[in-house]
């Protein structure tokens, strides 16, 4: 196994960041397995390789990821500059010249006391190939997993159901999940039971309705009756979100409509097949049915709950507990992430980063849209919506007791529910809140608040009262 992501920083000749033109063998292999690797960056890896698999320990992990992270930010995390840079000075001046100006040594010390011994370093992280995943994908080029001493393979998934199998199977440490999953995973709904936990969202808002473009003349949902409708997962903000929007026009999603989950990179090619309708889907793919002109955007998931969850960074609760370090510099590193993707500055170069194939495998123009918010929406018109997607890792009570109350309104889950119990349990509110702070970053004082879906709003103290005011629903 080569480490790609564990380079050299003071090498002007090693990339450290991984994207669409990086000329590594391991990104020349992922994108082009045909290609012959590269001669000069295959010895670079392997003499990586071979000094960690003589001193593998976590504390040299560990070193190495503290030069990388001091050195990347030194240079704003420019690899060009940077490497230019040590070519111009060389390696030897560049780490003097660092050195006199930042504390290396106590800064490894530091950090070896404060996180102590990691149980685990290489990990296998599971993702979807979706913008929502943003936080987990950039976490890898951008250095943020070895800045923690973690080397991390982050593994494209084709599906919800494969990313729940492998997860249960132990073949993912950890993985990009939709919010209702860890819940139904801990609740045994869908799949046996395990105990699993939700730390941080991945992302708020970032979702469509999706029509297809002979239904120009059907905007009104009252018109749908006999459409068939694709979701991604029967546990996510996709169906449920769906579910709401179908009921509170009077369209039974039961009997009126059919849903059926189809994986996201299927969705533009059931839609152009004439499969489904319509769907409520994670973006690319509903930037991609306007790219392709086969669909339409009908509306963002944002006009029905502003701010709603969508995916998000989960484990068992068994791998938190096994390997209490690993999993805290595990959680760090998707919060850095996340609070990088955040930034409207950095869109377009997280566009760039997570377009190539072993990513999201999309054209640059098509995410750009959905992260920066100024995008064609198929009927002619350029909407401006900054806040299309956001990414927020704060796992609100509250939003969990939301999603627990559609599940029993649909039939997901039945007889008494302990809410606030099982919500408080999966979603890590206060553990994160506090791993927040220490790392600088703005939290919310309370764990619960009121959320307004479509102009009614949740109460989550009175759960069950709101579960049963609906006209529609199998309660």
């Amino acid at each position: 196994m080569t480490i790609k992501s564990l380079g050299n920083p003071f090498d002007g000749d090693q990339s450290l960041i991984h994207k669409k033109d990086c000329g590594c063998s391991d990104c020349v292999t992922s994108t082009n397995p045909t290609k012959e690797r590269a001669p000069a960056f295959a010895q670079q890896e392997q003499a990586s390789a071979d000094t960690i698999a003589q001193n593998g320990s976590s504390e040299d992990l560990l070193d190495r990821a503290i030069e990388s992270a001091v050195v990347r930010s030194v240079f704003g995390h420019n690899d060009h500059s940077r490497r230019s840079f040590m070519k111009m000075v060389g390696a030897g001046s560049a780490a003097a010249m660092i050195g006199s100006v930042f504390p290396l040594a106590q800064a490894k010390a530091a950090a070896h006391e404060a996180m102590g011994q990691l149980e685990k370093t290489r990990l296998n992280v599971g993702f979807v190939p979706i913008t929502c995943a943003t936080p987990i994908i950039m976490a890898d080029p951008l250095g943020f997993y070895e800045k923690y001493g973690l080397d991390v393979t982050v593994t494209k998934t084709a599906g919800w159901a494969v990313a729940r199998d492998k997860s249960l199977a132990g073949e993912y440490d950890a993985s990009h999940m939709l919010t209702p999953m860890p819940l139904a995973m801990s609740m045994g709904a869908g799949s046996t039971p395990e105990p699993y936990i939700m730390p941080a969202v991945e992302n708020i808002n970032g979702q469509a309705i999706v029509l297809h473009v002979d239904h120009k003349d059907k905007r009104d949902p009252k018109q749908w009756k006999g459409f068939k409708f694709g979701v991604p997962f029967e546990y996510s903000m996709h169906n449920f979100l769906l579910r709401y929007y179908l009921a509170e026009n009077g369209i039974d999603p039961d009997t009126d409509v059919q849903i059926r989950v189809v994986p996201p990179p299927e969705m533009v090619a059931n839609l152009r097949a004439g499969n489904l309708d319509g769907y409520l889907s994670p973006d690319p793919f509903n930037q991609r049915a306007v790219w392709e002109k086969v669909g339409f955007i009908h509306m963002l998931t944002k006009e029905i709950w502003e701010g709603h969850p969508c995916c998000a960074f989960a484990c068992s609760q068994r791998f938190a507990t096994e390997n209490p370090n690993t999993y805290g510099a595990l959680l760090r590193s998707i919060l850095d992430a996340t609070q990088y993707s955040n930034d409207y500055n950095n869109r377009f170069e997280i566009a760039e980063a997570i377009a190539p194939t072993n990513y999201l495998n999309q054209p640059v123009p098509v995410i750009q849209q959905v992260l920066t918010g100024r995008y064609a929406d198929g009927l002619g018109n350029i909407m401006d919506e900054p806040n299309r997607i956001d990414f927020d890792p704060f796992p609100w009570h509250s939003m969990g007791v939301w999603i627990l109350t559609q599940m029993k309104r649909w039939g997901y889950i039945e007889g008494d529910v302990d809410y606030r119990g099982i919500a408080e349990q999966v979603y890590l509110a206060s553990d994160t809140g506090r791993i927040m702070r220490e790392m600088g970053m703005e939290v919310p004082n309370e764990t619960y608040k009121s959320h307004v879906i479509m102009g009614k709003t949740f109460d989550p103290a009175t759960p069950e009262e709101y579960t049963r005011s609906f006209a529609i629903g199998r309660v």
